[in-house]
Parts: structure tokens; sequence; C-alpha cells
């Protein structure tokens, strides 16, 4: 019987598959086409159905895409490649084996430094990257049996395989979500979960805290979401140090996740490796990569996100918050920079707070992409120009964009349209100012026996009197010297 007072630490490896976007299969030239979309076993040939006599051929497009995802992740890209057989019986798999890769992957040895919720920063190992063939989809049905449509079979895959270094459901979500933002910087997976494009799936088990030796695992499938992905191995964590402080012991096996009960539930037993009898696929080549390809693919990789988030606080005096938020979708940082980048050069810091605080939140109301707004990057960096040069103030500028984000004019246009330019005059603004402070009479006194706070009630007067177009630091000024003079 095991002490229940025993503490027990996480391990977790996570399993990363995602589907390369290639335009035809790993080793077919059928179409690759939205398995959600598209009409059952609409893409599919004889080699792919796994007709007898079929031969496959490696999908070059797909090997680079794997190449640009080995070096992101700083993997040894192996020169020597062998394809392996993966065998076992199942619906979805119509030759009863996966072409996958095993002994000779792609990668190697790579890693990954992920940022945590308490700001520290983990590095995980990766132990390998290979390449393998997508399966079909089974759709279960209700009174027995299952239909199967063989579109997704033979879609190039990637496997990324981490090493055991995550020992919590946030650690495990923190990884998946970075590997998932840099698969689409490199533009070759959408991370698309709901579809199963982007599939995550963690090993889990404990070990006493002070030992060495693995304790047996569980992998949990059905995952399609981050929030999923953590709530899941938190569960299976309590789950099993539950089984082991009541003297049970895990089962090896594999366990979905039921994402409205938010538990988890044995679907079968789990396979050990020598359980697939990998063996060298016959029907291809050894696959040889040589330095001038992998610096050609090395050459064309896009500056990463770690990359960017550095440059974004060097070269922009951004805040390491800001940079990341920025960051965190390459059309948002491509739209940032464009605007960065325009003829009226809007401070860097104050074009980010707009974007991050205000049209983010305008983005959100609307449900719309930043590749979907009518805001073009030029036109938000005039409107912040049109606040540095003080001929609107924050408050109006607000509603210039709002309206801009709804019509797609230009701040300028909307700005004289309907008259917001800031009035920056004195003589206007203490006319009004005067007016004020004569029909509060009770309130200046008080201003004046020390209760200075009420400012901000005279300055509210002012602006609403001149429906929020006066400048707020000439109010300020002139406001100051007005109620200065009645003492």
């Amino acid at each position: 019987m095991i002490d229940p007072t025993t503490q027990y630490e996480p391990i977790i490896g996570l399993e990363i598959h995602a589907e390369l976007m290639t335009n035809s299969k790993m080793f077919c030239p059928c179409q690759v086409v939205d398995s959600v979309e598209a009409e059952p076993n609409t893409a599919v040939c004889p080699v792919c159905l796994g007709m007898p006599g079929m031969l496959p051929v490696i999908n070059r497009r797909a090997v680079e895409y794997a190449m640009r995802v080995a070096l992101a992740l700083n993997c040894e890209v192996q020169h020597h490649n062998i394809f392996a057989r993966k065998n076992y019986f199942y619906p979805d798999l119509p030759k009863a084996y996966q072409i996958s890769q095993y002994e000779l992957p792609i990668g190697l040895h790579g890693w990954l430094d992920v940022e945590l919720e308490d700001g520290a920063t983990k590095r995980i190992g990766i132990r390998r990257v290979h390449m393998e063939e997508d399966t079909g989809k089974l759709t279960h049905l209700e009174g027995g049996g299952s239909l199967v449509d063989y579109n997704r079979s033979g879609v190039p895959l990637l496997e990324i395989v981490s090493e055991p270094d995550i020992h919590s459901g946030e650690e495990a979500r923190a990884y998946a979500m970075k590997i998932r933002q840099i698969l689409r910087y490199l533009g070759v997976n959408t991370g698309d979960l709901e579809k199963g494009v982007f599939r995550v799936e963690p090993n889990i088990s404990l070990r006493p805290v002070g030992t060495i030796a693995f304790g047996k695992r569980t992998e949990l499938k059905n995952l399609n979401s981050f929030k999923s992905l953590a709530d899941g191995t938190a569960f299976e964590i309590a789950r099993q140090t539950e089984v082991l402080n009541s003297g049970g012991q895990v089962v090896q096996e594999t366990r979905g996740w039921h994402d409205t009960k938010r538990i988890t539930f044995s679907q079968r037993s789990k396979e050990e490796a020598e359980d697939y009898r990998y063996f060298p696929e016959p029907d291809l080549p050894p696959l040889a990569i040589d330095d001038a390809w992998i610096a050609e693919v090395k050459a064309s990789l896009p500056e990463l996100p770690d990359a960017k988030v550095a440059r974004y606080q060097s070269d922009y005096g951004l805040s390491a918050y800001d940079s990341r938020v920025l960051t965190e979708e390459q059309a948002v940082a491509e739209w940032f920079e464009t605007a960065v980048s325009s003829p009226t050069s809007p401070d860097p810091k104050t074009l980010a707070n707009w974007i991050i605080n205000n049209l983010f939140s305008l983005m959100n109301e609307h449900k719309q992409s930043i590749n979907e707004i009518q805001v073009t990057p030029a036109r938000l960096a005039e409107l912040v120009g049109l606040v540095e040069q003080r001929t609107i103030n924050n408050n109006t500028a607000k509603d210039v964009l709002a309206a801009m984000f709804t019509s797609g004019q230009s701040a300028s246009a909307i700005v004289q349209a309907q008259g917001l330019a800031q009035v920056s005059d004195e003589g206007a603004i203490t006319a009004v100012i005067e007016r004020i402070l004569d029909t509060n009479p009770d309130n200046v006194a008080a201003y004046l026996g020390g209760k200075e706070k009420l400012i901000g009630f005279f300055v509210g007067q002012v602006m609403r009197e001149m429906r929020g177009k006066a400048d707020p630091a000439v109010v300020n000024r002139l406001l100051a010297a007005a109620l200065a003079a009645r003492r």
C-alpha cells in the first residue's frame, strides 16, 4: 500500500500532429481538400486507398515544410531519412499500415523556450520531428456502425514529440500554443483544432518526488481546444494521484476527454512501439537531404515570434507584454509594422496602445480578424497623427475610430464632415470657463476652500459645453488660472 501522503511529480510529454498545407497528399497526387467541407471520398485514388500494387512517391514540398519546422524548433535535420511501415488494423487505415518514420526521422534533439503564466521561461526539449501520412476519418453512428471518409487519408502529417519535460496542464498548454504559433508563422499549418488539422495528445504519468523511474502513462485523446488540454491533463493528474493513494495501479491506456462532463474515460489499452512492428518501407528509397538543401530551406524561414518580440522591444521601445500581444498573430504583426512605417511616422508605443486597447476591442465586438477590417494601417496611423498634432483629442479620436471601422472612411474625412476638430482658441475657451464658474458659485467657493478635486467637475462642464472639442490641456491650464484669479 502506497503512503497516501506521498507527493507525486507529474511527468508529461506531448505528441502534436499537424497536417501540412501542401496542395497534394504525402505519397500521391490527390488534392488535399478541407475534409470538413468537401464531399466524403472525393479526393482519393488507388494509392491513398491502399489498392494492391500501388507505389507511393514522396512529396518534395512536404519534406521542405517538415525541414522548416525542424529548423524552427532548433532540431538537427538528418541527412539520411528512412520511411517505415507502422502496422495496425483500424477501419480508417485502408492499407492496414501507416507510412511513417521511426528510427531515422527528419529532425532530432530540438528545444523550445516557453513563457509561463508567472513570467518565467522554461526550455522544453523536442525529441523528434517526423513525417507520416494521415488516416481517414470515422463517423460513428448512434444505432451502431461507422462511416469512413478517406479524403484525409494520405494527407502529409508532421508529428512533433516533446521530451517529458512538462509538469502541469498549464505548461502543456503554453508549449502547445507556442508550437501552433510557430507553425502558423511558417505557413505550414492553419492551427485549427476544431477541424483536426492540429491535434495535441499528452502522455501523462506520475512518480514519487525524488525518484527517477517513470510511472505507467496514459495518453489523452479528443482534445479540441487548449483549455481542454490544460483541464484534461489536470484531471488526469488528479485521477492518477487518487488511484495510487488508494493502493491501485495506473493502467497504461488511451483515454478520451469528455468536454461536457470534464472527465477522462478509458478507450483502449495503450500500445508500445514494438506492437506496431516497424520495418523499413520497401516501396520507398531512403530520403537523402544534403547541406545545400538545408541551407536553402533555412534561408527561406521568416522572422519567428521570439525574434520579433525582441526586435519590437529594441527597435520600437515596446514593453515585453505589448510585443507579445502584437506578434501573437503574424497578420497583426505585419499590420502593425505597415502602420509604423507609414509617412505620418506615428510614435510606435502610442500606435501599439491604439491597436491593443481600441482596435482589438472593435474587432472583438464585430467578430472580425485583422484581415477583414476596413481600417487600413495607414489610416490608423493618420488618426494617431491627428491626436499627436492635437487636431482632435483622445476621446474624440475613439469615436472617429469607431466610425472608421464601420464606414471605411479616413480619419480626416470624418473629422471634417462632422466638425470634430479640436478647439484651441484660448479666447473661446476662456469665455466658456468664465460662464461655467459664474453659474456654479457654490462649487467655486468649495474649490477655493480646499476641495481641489472639484477641478474635474469644472473640466467636465467645459468639455460638455464645447461638445468635447476643446483641447484638454488648454482647458486645464486656463481653468486653473481663472480659479486662482477668484481667490
